[in-house]
């Protein structure tokens, strides 16, 4: 199996260094660069064509959030982005996430779980799981004070049971979770959600999260 290769943006040479030291320790993770902030990472990623981007929000010049839309905005971009933060409920946190991030993680992580939270995001399965993540997502709605009727135009397209999965996966409840609670087969709610961010052009699960909860299809407050 190939490494994942993963670029590292921080305008700290220190959190760069550790985490270089950590991610390169892991088997499978390979770091393949490093960034001083937005503008050298979208330069480097183009070259370097990493699976993950490490990127620190508040960076000198081009930040983190406007680095994160120019990387992923582009049809068929298959890098994901994982947001790095000092504070759990960073308010710029929101924004990375509508731009494109697949998930954030906080710059005191231990070894095992920055490794594990770069493995998630490699696939795709994007980090919704973990408590704080649930809160940070809930936090998120409420700053959306109208649903988008573009979006919810777009969600026309989902049937009743896909509709139901997304409100779940917005929920941070894993596939195991999700195919617990409808009484079906894992591998179903797979299905399930390969359809979904088809039909949606979406990027992975939270992006799901996020429309779902822009367009309301889901409310901050519960199912």
């Amino acid at each position: 199996m190939t490494d994942i290769r993963v670029l590292i943006a921080d305008d700290q040479v220190m959190v760069r260094q550790g985490f270089t030291v950590l991610l390169d320790a892991e088997p499978g993770i390979e770091v393949v660069g490093q960034a001083v902030d937005g503008a050298d990472a979208v330069a480097k990623a183009a070259g370097l064509r990493p699976d993950v981007v490490l990127m620190d929000i508040r960076m000198p010049g081009l930040g983190g959030i406007e680095a994160t839309r120019r990387l992923t905005e582009p049809p068929g971009a298959a890098v994901r982005v994982l947001i790095l933060t000092t504070f759990d409920l960073d308010e710029y946190v929101y924004e990375a996430l509508r731009a494109g991030a697949s998930g954030f993680l906080l710059k005191d992580a231990s070894a095992a779980e920055l490794a594990h939270a770069v493995r998630v995001v490699a696939t795709g399965d994007a980090l919704l799981a973990p408590a704080v993540t649930r809160r940070l997502i809930t936090e998120f709605a409420r700053l959306t004070r109208t649903p988008r009727a573009p979006l919810r135009d777009r969600a026309g397209v989902l049937t009743e049971r896909e509709t139901e999965v997304l409100g779940l996966i917005a929920q941070g409840l894993s596939n195991a979770e999700i195919a617990e609670l409808l009484v079906v087969a894992e591998q179903t709610v797979k299905t399930h959600v390969g359809r979904i961010l088809t039909k949606l052009s979406l990027r992975d699960r939270t992006q799901a999260a996020v429309f779902a909860y822009e367009t309301g299809l889901v409310r901050p407050t519960g199912r």
